[in-house]
Order: structure tokens, then sequence, then C-alpha cells
């Protein structure tokens, strides 16, 4: 059975490979399967097809490095063994790649290069460059600086690499790992679980199958992997995840050979300035609305002030804020108008009366429609 993918319409690919895929339990760097991959890489490069690489690694590398036994668990010392690896990371990558007569770049980045809406361009105009220059930008998020990004952000690099994907307008995601795809349960432990070959909607069943990682050098899992999908779905790419370590894995699935778990992306995409909005911001806040504006925004229409009931946080003017139902339920996200102080003031009273309550009327709409994204 092929799989809904057509290979001569695929130009763009982002693939991502995981720190379990590219090291030993040792932490030591797995230079057979690093090996396998950049050649594969390489073909697709000498095709003519933009290939941007996504690659965890780099605190995994450390800790071989290092030779330590264990994890550490403070943020500082992470950092310092990312500091360590990504070097030996880029290094070896840069030696493999150049023997097949291509040039990488590194390019390291963090939440605020996505939550930024300049920094988010520049990251695109950038990595669109690089591509038009013929090189393969090697991605990686910055342990090195940023806690966030150990501690919650991207999740081994999964979210990570859908962001990139939507940045680029890929048309393909390959998430490559060290299992064959999605289970309907953890087959270490369930010999009757089945992998699932074709996904169209990411549905609660389908989250419930996936789990949290126990492993010692990754920190995503399944269920960041899911959550990298449906970013892409909802953006208009097609995602694979498959197994890294069979062979020729990248061009079998770009063939569309049934292998791995097939996700399906959705018709009528999110345009990108709304992927932004819906994927690449962090909610500065929560907005409670009523019923009455729940079916308004459903059909389509902007927030008003009197749809709304509540709200918690501190936001400014043009921050992203989620929006809930009055079950507490998140509906959509959107850029607001008015910040979290002259909300206080105006929520739950009517448009016409903002600019005797402030002073002053920017917009009669708290989100207008054309900022706003249906969850």
């Amino acid at each position: 059975m092929k799989r809904p993918l057509k290979p001569e319409h695929i130009q763009k690919i982002v693939v991502k490979v995981g720190t379990r895929l590219l090291t030993y339990e040792t932490g030591k760097l797995n230079l057979g399967i690093i090996e396998k991959l950049v050649r594969q890489i390489a073909d697709l490069k000498n095709q003519g097809k933009d290939v941007i690489l996504v690659s965890s690694g780099a605190i995994g590398a450390g800790i071989g490095r290092l030779g330590l036994k264990t994890k550490p668990s403070s943020t500082q010392e992470k950092q310092a063994l990312a500091a360590v690896g990504q070097g030996l990371l880029i290094q070896t990558y840069e030696k493999l790649f150049s023997e097949y007569g291509h040039i990488v770049a590194q390019v390291l980045l963090t939440w605020e290069d996505f939550d930024n809406r300049k920094r988010y361009i520049n990251s695109r105009n950038t990595l669109l460059h690089l591509l038009k220059f013929g090189v393969i930008p090697i991605i990686n998020e910055n342990d090195t600086v940023s806690t966030d990004e150990i501690e919650i952000a991207f999740g081994d690099n999964d979210r990570l690499s859908a962001l990139v994907a939507t940045l680029i307008d890929a048309d393909l995601l390959q998430i490559l790992t060290d299992i064959d795809g999605l289970y309907t349960a953890d087959p270490r432990y369930n010999p009757e679980a089945s992998c699932i070959s074709f996904v169209d909607e990411i549905t609660p069943e389908i989250k419930n199958y996936a789990g949290e990682t126990e492993e010692m050098l990754a920190k995503g899992g399944m269920i960041t992997k899911i959550e990298a999908a449906e970013i892409a779905m909802a953006s208009g790419i097609d995602m694979v995840i498959a197994n890294g370590r069979q062979e020729n894995i990248i061009k079998r699935t770009l063939e569309g050979e049934k292998i791995g778990t097939f996700f399906y992306s959705k018709q009528g995409h999110l345009r990108s300035r709304k992927r932004w909005i819906a994927f690449a911001q962090k909610s500065k806040g929560t907005i409670k609305i009523d019923l009455g504006a729940e079916s308004a925004l459903e059909e389509g229409k902007s927030l008003l002030p009197a749809g709304i009931i509540n709200f918690e946080g501190s936001f400014s003017k043009g921050e992203m804020v989620s929006i809930c139902n009055v079950q507490g339920e998140e509906v959509a996200r959107g850029l607001v108008n008015y910040g979290s102080k002259e909300l206080s003031q105006i929520t739950g009273r009517k448009s016409a009366e903002i600019e005797d309550i402030l002073g002053y009327m920017d917009s009669a709409e708290i989100i207008h429609r054309d900022n706003l994204v249906l969850c």
C-alpha cells in the first residue's frame, strides 16, 4: 500500500534525528548510524532537494565525552554538557558531509527566535538563503545558554523540528527515532502492541497511545512527537515517524513505502502568520469567554470585550493569549489589541464604551479575527 505521498512534489524536507538514535547508552556517538543518515541526506541533496537536519544529541554527546555515568540533574551542568557535546556533534557532521562534497551550517535556535515576530522572520530568511546557497543547515536548540529549552520547551527537538518545518514551508517532516513508529502500547512491555501505519487526525485516543520517556539521554518521548504532528498537520505538512536504524529509511519513506507511521496533513492549512500565532508564540495569559463569544469565534468573528468573563496573566498589547470557554477548554489563541491593565477596565463592557472608559480606542475588538486561530 502506498501512502498519499508524491515524491516528485517534495522539494523541502526536514529530517529530525533523536538522541537515542545518535548515541549509545554510554552517551558516545553512534558513528555508524550517523554515517548512514549523512549518506542518505547527501543523496537527497544530489537529487536537487532542499534538506534541513534537526539534530539532538548535544547533551548526550557531552555525557559520553566526559565519561559520566549518569545524566546530571542541574540546569547548569546540562548546559555545560551541551557546550561540550555540541562542538563534537557539529564537527562529526561537518567531516562526514564534506566527504560527500556538501557544506553544512550550524544554526542554534531558542524559543525567542519563534516567539518574537521579527526574529521569526529573520530566522526564516537565514534558513531559506542557506538552502539557496546549497548548504545543509544543521539545527539544534541552544541548550548552552537557554534554560527554557533544556527544561520544557522543545522536547528533544520534536516540536522544534515541526516549527522549523512550518518556518520554511517544508513539504515533509521526517522524525527518525529508535522505534518503528506510533504503537497502540509500549512494545517493550506489551508484545501485543501494534504499529499504527496511518493517522489523519490527532484524537484523544492517539494521544493516549503516547507516553513519557524513561530514557536517561532523551527528554522527549512519543508524546512530543504527536505534538509535532499536530503542528505539522495543521500547517499542511506531511510527517513520518520511523525507525532511523532501518536501511535507507529516508529514501523508502519518500517513495511511499508503508513503513513507520504516516501523518497526513490537513487541507485548508493555516497561513504563515496564523501558524506563527498558533504554534510559535508562548501564551502570556488566558481569557475566559462566554457561550455567545465562543459561538462568534467559531463563525469566524472577532473577540469583543462584551463576551469576556475574566482573564488571568499579565500581558501587553500585541502579545499572544489563550482563549478558553466556560468549561476551561482552550478554544482559540490570538494577539490582543489591549494589555491586561486596559482589559481589566473594559472586560464585559460594550465596544462603544471603550473610549469613554480608557480615554481612547485603538480597536473595537480585543482580538481581531485576522489575529486569531481556533484550536
